[in-house]
């Protein structure tokens, strides 16, 4: 390997590392803009620049493009490579609108810190600005083109790395130009992505415009809830409302980026018609009073038809600390039916994958995305799992093939990846083992346990998609501790009440029993036909760990206070504020959502139980789950 001196650093690093990786290693930074882990080094910026003074290279290098050899003696603080960089900031800095103190990237904008850093004060050239007009690029991104730096890292990402066709780069010299031929919506499915890439303020949240400086927000991190894939995400919240949401790494999982529905489905969380408040027989009461009237009407229903008449329905969004505490409730009262899902056939698919991905099989999008082999089972991945697309994609652009079995080419819909179309029973008569990195693909409608039996039989790593952030974790507990289905205890009439968490029921279900009791932060058929309600919190209100389709068990962390936003959306009286009083009467103490699981502790209790571990009782795996370590896969948990 490699070995070169870095300000008087000696460092050893592989082969083809450039100078600017080289030197993060040892903790220096060179700054840079165009350079990005994800989608290489191109050399625009021309900030990187570092003195050679000795080796096979010497002079003035751009430590991007650069790679590292032995003998190297890199400065980067030599002063012919600090002018450079001086330079660079003030020919970029020749046409910038300098508008930091209404642009939304401002505490978070490089430009912003390597101007300052570098020392530029005055624009010494007093000529007109070169001005662009701006585009209308839909209803979530924000684009103002005369911050652009030309660093191509969003035509980089948005046509290289995603696919897009509909945005790139026009003109040349100092005409370049960043957007598409005309004003209208961004097609492509990961076109937030460019709010994260931008080193400056060309593309920005329009969802969250002039609500927050960076350093205002909540933020903590997360796990989408929005698919099965687990993707890792950063929320930032203000004044308890969700107001944006971006892309966390994880190298294992979605890499540095996030689809546009994970970043852009805030509007839920922020709804006024959420369920907030407690309600009985449609009667807004106190926590006490409903958690009281529950007990009461439960209490009643096991007098009049028995105990096993209640159904305790779970959900695969619902956390896995919830779904375990159903365990512990579901015994108490003697419930007849505990289930996990509403719908037979999605439980038995999941529970089949649960089973096929035991073995350690299961492929993360970091193997799909390292695969020389793509096999996909019908399935719509920028439907049912947005990222995934993107995963193969970077399969595809690596030289994998990608097949297609089914009917239909959902693929060519995103434009990004060419599918070759192959029967099922290609997979029985080639053998993937001819491949060292195949995965197979199926998804949330083709895990029926047949094609997952053949599954078993193939030499590859296997990518299921699931229905919900949580339904491996839902799974494990069904697989185990699950009882008779909720269709077959519904239509036989021994059911005559359900008490649903989070669980999305079908209204014809609903229909067909006396009582009702949902907890719930979403307006489900279940909450809306439910005599007793008990609003709980979204994601972002609470902590909590999803297991993603893989197996990996991934914490979420409370990003902001549950609780009717303190902003509201209605302007002020005479000069149309956002900062309206509080009406302090809407929240008394104590009236605030609570997280299923706390609720669930708050029935348990009432039973009796002294709930101290939400996983005891449960198997191995769930009951080292506080303890073990972020990020690791359910069966490598012992």
């Amino acid at each position: 390997m490699p070995r070169l001196i870095i300000d008087r650093i000696s460092v050893e690093v592989p082969p083809g590392t450039s100078v600017l990786e080289a030197a993060k290693t040892v903790g220096i930074w060179i700054p840079h803009f165009c350079s990005h882990p994800a989608l290489g080094n191109v050399g625009a910026c021309r900030l990187c620049a570092v003195k050679l003074l000795d080796g096979p290279v010497k002079g003035l290098q751009m430590s991007c493009m650069l790679p590292a050899q032995d003998g190297m003696v890199v400065s980067t603080t030599d002063e012919e490579a600090l002018a450079m960089r001086r330079n660079v900031i003030e020919w970029l800095m020749l046409n910038h609108p300098h508008d930091c103190p209404v642009c939304d990237e401002g505490g978070e904008c490089l430009l912003q810190d390597y101007t300052v850093a570098g020392g530029h004060g005055i624009r010494r050239y007093q000529g007109k600005k070169r001005t662009h007009r701006n585009q209308n690029l839909g209803p979530h991104i924000q684009h103002e083109m005369n911050r652009c730096i030309q660093c191509y890292r969003c035509v980089r990402f948005y046509q290289e790395y995603a696919g897009g066709t509909d945005f790139g780069v026009m003109g040349s010299a100092g005409r370049v130009y960043y957007g598409r031929f005309a004003d209208g919506d961004l097609e492509s499915p990961f076109s937030g992505n460019l709010v994260d890439i931008c080193p400056t303020g060309v593309f920005t949240d329009k969802t969250a415009r002039f609500r927050a400086r960076y350093w205002d927000y909540q933020m903590a991190p997360s796990v989408c809830p929005h698919c099965s894939l687990g993707c890792n995400t950063t929320p930032a919240a203000r004044y308890r409302e969700l107001l944006k949401t971006m892309a966390r790494r994880n190298d294992a999982v979605n890499g540095w980026f996030i689809c546009d529905r994970g970043r852009f489905s805030n509007a839920t969380v922020n709804d006024p018609a959420r369920p907030r408040m407690p309600l009985v027989d449609g009667e807004e009461v106190s926590w006490q009073a409903a958690l009281d009237t529950l007990m009461v009407r439960l209490a009643e229903l096991g007098e009049l038809y028995g105990p096993e008449s209640l159904a305790i329905v779970g959900s695969p969004r619902l956390a896995l600390e919830g779904n375990a505490l159903l365990l512990r409730l579901a015994g108490l009262l003697g419930a007849g039916v505990l289930c996990y899902f509403a719908d037979q056939e999605e439980g038995e698919r999941v529970a089949a994958v649960v089973d096929l991905l035991a073995g350690g099989n299961a492929a993360s999008m970091a193997d799909v995305r390292q695969a020389d082999c793509v096999v996909i089972l019908e399935s719509d991945l920028r439907d049912e799992g947005p990222m995934m697309l993107l995963a193969v994609r970077q399969a595809w652009r690596n030289g994998a093939p990608v097949f297609l079995v089914g009917k239909h080419a959902p693929l060519d819909q995103a434009r990004s990846v060419s599918v070759e179309a192959i029967e099922l029973s290609f997979l029985e008569e080639v053998p993937l083992g001819i491949f060292e990195r195949a995965v197979v693909i199926c998804g949330t409608g083709n895990n029926a346990p047949a094609a997952i039996a053949m599954l078993a039989r193939t030499e590859a790593k296997v990518a299921c998609l699931l229905p919900g952030p949580n339904a491996f974790g839902a799974g494990l507990l069904a697989k185990e501790h699950g009882t008779a289905t909720l269709a077959e205890a519904v239509a036989s009439g021994k059911v005559k009440g359900i008490l649903a968490l989070e669980a999305d029921i079908p209204a014809e279900f609903l229909a067909e029993v006396p009582f009702v009791a949902a907890a719930d932060w979403l307006p489900t058929p279940a909450v809306r036909q439910a005599q007793v309600v008990l609003p709980t919190t979204a994601w972002v209100e609470m902590d909590g760990t999803y297991i993603n389709n893989e197996g990996r068990a991934q914490r979420f962390r409370q990003v902001m206070t549950p609780g009717i936003p303190n902003r509201s959306p209605s302007p002020g009286p005479q000069d149309g504020t956002l900062h309206p009083p509080r009406v302090h009467r809407l929240e008394p103490p104590g009236s605030l959502p609570l997280s299923a699981q706390h609720l669930l502790v708050s029935l348990l209790e009432r039973l009796g139980d002294d709930v101290t571990d939400p996983f005891t009782g449960n198997r191995e795996q769930l009951r080292d789950l506080e303890t073990t370590e972020q990020g690791r896969l359910i069966h490598e948990i012992s």
